[in-house]
């Protein structure tokens, strides 16, 4: 047992200053790289409104992500179109690459078009480099298809980095999250469920979140978000709000 106890006590004593300071180092940067990241959940949202995108008490943002998609979104624009509502569109740029003449009519219908990355990759295990990028790529994109400059991020699962914050800044994007969300992306989402989910969140200074695509939910999921668009945009009107892009939606600066 003596041995024991002398044998540790060398070995701890031999331990490099400089690996214990790295290991220090290196576990300070991995937690100061996703400390971003706790803005996906709820209650540290209620804390950074601009983050979730609370916006005027009279106006609701309608936002919808993983477009554009050549089956589904156009079937989304023309229900937009039907109830006279904008809404904003999280492009991924190698979606946008797929179906330039979908994101094209997005803007062409008075939409705005914001940045959701080029693949839909989470940006905490992604390696460095890679985020500002394809955040980079991707606007670029969006200004030579679309005509327009974007002025927001989401990143993908909502799963925001160090990393991925200064390139949105660099680019000139504004990071938002949602305030309330539809869990429209799985085979089970309903029209009827995801406007059970929406409902309790549906109120002025909301943004909601859908989306347009099932590239990656459950095949057929958008059915669901499309099918609960109407009722939707109707709870949001009786309840006396407008309903529109995030352009409108007074989020501060």
């Amino acid at each position: 047992m003596q041995d024991g106890h002398v044998h540790t006590h060398i070995r701890a004593r031999h331990v490099p200053a400089a690996a214990v300071a790295g290991t220090a180092a290196g576990l300070g940067a991995a937690l100061a790289h996703a400390l971003p990241a706790a803005t996906w959940l709820a209650p540290v949202r209620r804390w950074t409104p601009r983050i979730a995108g609370r916006g005027f008490p009279d106006h609701v943002a309608l936002t919808l992500d993983d477009g554009p998609d050549g089956a589904s979104t156009p079937l989304f624009l023309d229900e937009l179109a039907r109830l006279g509502c904008r809404a904003t569109f999280f492009v991924l740029g190698s979606m946008l690459l797929r179906h330039p003449d979908v994101g094209r009519r997005i803007a062409a219908d008075g939409h705005e078009l914001g940045v959701h990355g080029w693949h839909h990759d989470n940006a905490l295990v992604t390696r460095p480099g890679r985020v500002s990028a394809e955040i980079a790529r991707t606007v670029r994109l969006v200004e030579e298809v679309c005509g327009e400059r974007p002025r927001w991020y989401r990143p993908p699962y909502g799963a925001l980095s160090a990393e991925a914050l200064l390139a949105a800044r660099r680019n000139g994007l504004r990071p938002i999250l949602w305030s309330a969300w539809g869990r429209d992306w799985t085979a089970a989402a309903t029209p009827e469920s995801v406007l059970a989910e929406l409902s309790p969140g549906i109120e002025g200074g909301a943004t909601l979140l859908l989306h347009d695509s099932d590239v990656t939910s459950a095949p057929g999921a958008w059915k669901s978000s499309l099918g609960a668009l109407p009722n939707v945009v109707d709870a949001c009107r009786s309840a006396g709000l407008t309903v529109g892009p995030l352009h409108d939606h007074g989020i501060p600066a």
